[in-house]
């Protein structure tokens, strides 16, 4: 990395769980957060989206925050940078707008400080400050990812070649992860954590193995976090009512929520897109493919974004 070039750091959103998959479970989506850097004097950030205007613009940033954080597990020293910040995906919305920035993040210190890192060693990084690797897993990987997390290590399991659309339903109010998390219980029993379980190896599954019908019945019968947020998100219950005459297999929250996924076979998603727009006109309904790639850094003569 010479100071005459520019990395660029391409991240994909995600929805996590998909209903009974909590927080193992994560898809990798067509939107996307973009990041031109160069080293710098010090760090400058300026944002190219209107949503992420009011956020910090020097080292205080999150992005700065974790790639400085990324480089001193190995006794390196982030050196600032000068970054241009694009992003299509909604803050605080479910889609993995936190878990691009930490994989971004990431990437960035790994390319300066010429780490050199694995996949493997970033999802692990990158899980332990997300907490859970399906959001960061998808973000890296691209597809469908399963992943699991103990104190100790961090493993996954990768599905590139899975095709559906996914139209995501969006409000225009933000959810907290932290609020949505709140109203989730403590434990649950024996029996109910065995009948979660199975329906969630059921959901993946079905999807591997391309059951639509399935795969969208195990999304319904979730009992991890869904029964817990319905009234955080009273909207869910109304997409889940109309959505599958629409054209839908499968209807979820994504993430914590408050965005609203729909599962439609490969080229269908139009259609559902257009009859959830007339029902919802005043959320944001955007028909989404699955990103295949996950996050991308590429190095170019220096340039405007």
């Amino acid at each position: 990395m010479t100071e005459d070039e520019m990395v660029i750091i391409q991240v994909p959103a995600s929805t996590a769980n998909l209903g009974p998959g909590f927080d193992s479970v994560g898809l990798a989506l067509n939107l996307y957060l973009t990041i031109a850097a160069e080293i710098s004097s010090k760090w400058e950030i300026t944002f190219l989206t209107e949503e992420l205007q009011s956020l910090p613009t020097d080292e205080t940033n999150f992005i700065s925050q974790t790639a400085i954080y990324t480089a001193s597990l190995f006794q390196r020293e982030m050196p600032p940078c000068k970054l241009k910040v694009k992003s299509s995906i909604p803050l605080a919305r479910g889609l993995g707008s936190s878990a691009a920035a930490i994989v971004a993040a990431i990437e960035l210190a790994d390319t300066m400080c010429q780490l050199s890192l694995s996949k493997q060693e970033k999802l692990e990084i990158a899980s332990r400050i997300e907490g859970h690797p399906d959001n960061v897993g998808a973000s890296l990987f691209g597809g469908l990812v399963i992943g699991q997390q103990t104190a100790e290590e961090v493993n996954c399991a990768v599905f590139s070649n899975i095709s559906f659309d996914v139209v995501a339903v969006i409000p225009k109010d933000e959810l907290l992860t932290k609020d949505s998390r709140g109203v989730l219980p403590e434990q649950l029993s024996f029996q109910e954590a065995v009948q979660a379980g199975a329906t969630a190896n059921l959901l993946v599954a079905s999807l591997i193995s391309g059951n639509w019908e399935m795969a969208g019945k195990m999304m319904r019968n979730d009992l991890y976090h869904q029964p817990y947020r319905r009234n955080l998100v009273p909207h869910l219950g109304l997409i889940e009512n109309h959505a599958f005459d629409f054209g839908a297999f499968g209807v979820a929250l994504s993430g914590a929520g408050p965005a609203v996924i729909c599962c439609t076979e490969t080229d269908k998603g139009e259609r559902t897109a257009s009859l959830l727009k007339d029902l919802l006109p005043d959320m944001e309904v955007l028909n989404l493919k699955i990103d295949r790639t996950g996050s991308k850094v590429t190095t170019e003569k220096l340039s405007c974004l």
